[in-house]
């Protein structure tokens, strides 16, 4: 299909869009319509020849949103829709077309993911509703770490909490872990055993062994896993117990704590955002140095722990926000690895920032590899839709 794709993510009040052409040195059109509902709904985004605008969109509902949303494609009409959908259970291993019964099953796995399945639903019935010629794709981030093992995936919990109700470790981001690790295999020529650290507001990684996702650190939930923007990650399964018999906290409180006031902005008492903690760390704020220390701790013994998955380790990948952008962060991370044998370049790690994909070791041959990749989930996103479309008679 020569066609572009729209890639849609859909939240409950906002929805991330991109126009994917299939031919890579084509312009992309993306945006964000965001603040839906209120008065101050806006979309804003980028035209074709690389400009920025933002204009009102009301009280505008997604249906709404998503007609403004073609309006703004500058007559170019998408030959499919892929969505981004977070959470697909074990009944998807990869992306689906969607119909009235892949929604029913989206549906029926809501519960894994209520904070997120129920917006992409949303965005795929408004979608539907207005393009309903067009093929639309669901595309999972839990798919590509479907291939764990099972002692990789499994919570050492009763029999019955897997088997009745699903409960085990699923893995997030995949479309990201997956593009990096796809690239990365390309740009050495060989598929290999990668580390991939994907690393922004949200934090996850990721053990990946000739394309295929054997360990990853999120687990049932998002909240698995490393220090993130504001989800504390891992913490003491007690910790719940605890909180309710002390002080008394509603369950309701304690995962709003965990997932929306805790990471770099708990440990900082400041922000999630790297780029202020790191100034202010440097200014001598003993929360920020703190928050920065035990972020880059976290990922470094995730990582660790992770290798044990890998026949083979051929290097490390950074991706995401902080991953592309923070040479201090690789520069920690890389230091609590010694025992790895890899040898970083101080003027390359500090030079590959702003989307620059390249490598920021020495080259030493016989040493793991350290690469910065800029991830494109949009990008793999419109590639699997036009994989299975390349595949579905219709």
């Amino acid at each position: 299909m020569n066609d572009p794709v729209l890639v849609i993510n859909c939240g409950s009040s906002s929805i991330k869009y991109a126009l994917v052409p299939a031919a890579a040195d084509q312009p992309r059109l993306t945006g964000l319509a965001e603040r839906l509902g209120s008065d101050d709904a806006r979309l804003k985004g980028t035209d074709a020849r690389g400009e920025s605008f933002t204009r009102p969109l009301g009280r505008a509902d997604h249906v709404q949103a998503l007609t403004a949303i073609l309006e703004g494609l500058e007559g170019h009409r998408p030959g499919a829709v892929g969505h981004r959908v977070v959470h697909g259970g074990e009944h998807f291993t990869r992306a689906a077309l969607i119909d009235d019964e892949v929604v029913a099953t989206l549906e029926a796995t809501s519960a894994l993911a209520p904070l997120h399945n129920p917006a992409n639903l949303q965005g795929i019935a408004a979608t539907r509703a207005l393009f309903p010629e067009l093929p639309q794709v669901a595309v999972f981030d839990t798919a590509f770490h479907q291939s764990l093992p099972p002692r990789a995936y499994r919570y050492a919990l009763p029999e019955a909490l897997y088997r009745d109700y699903g409960i085990r470790r699923y893995g997030f981001h995949g479309t990201s872990h997956a593009y990096v690790s796809a690239r990365a295999d390309a740009l050495a020529g060989h598929s290999g055993g990668w580390l991939t650290a994907h690393l922004g507001n949200g934090c996850s990684t990721a053990a990946v062994w000739e394309g295929r996702s054997l360990d990853t650190s999120m687990g049932l939930t998002p909240l698995e896993g490393l220090v993130m923007g504001t989800r504390s990650g891992d913490v003491d399964p007690g910790l719940h117990a605890h909180l309710a018999r002390q002080l008394g906290w509603e369950l309701e409180k304690i995962d709003r704590v965990l997932n929306r006031e805790s990471g770099l902005l708990g440990l900082s008492g400041l922000t999630n955002d790297m780029r202020e903690l790191e100034a202010a760390a440097d200014a001598g704020h003993a929360g920020a140095a703190l928050a920065v220390e035990v972020f880059c701790y976290r990922i470094a013994k995730s990582l660790a722990a992770l290798s044990c998955a890998l026949p083979r380790l051929d290097g490390i990948l950074f991706t995401g926000g902080i991953g592309e952008n923070s040479p201090a962060v690789r520069e920690k991370v890389v230091a609590l690895l010694p025992h790895f044998g890899l040898a970083l370049d101080p003027t390359a790690n500090r030079e590959t920032i702003r989307g620059r994909e390249g490598r920021i070791d020495t080259l030493t041959p016989n040493r793991p590899a350290l690469w910065v990749i800029p991830t494109d989930e949009e990008g793999r996103i419109a590639d699997e839709t036009r994989q299975l479309l390349g595949e579905t008679p219709r």
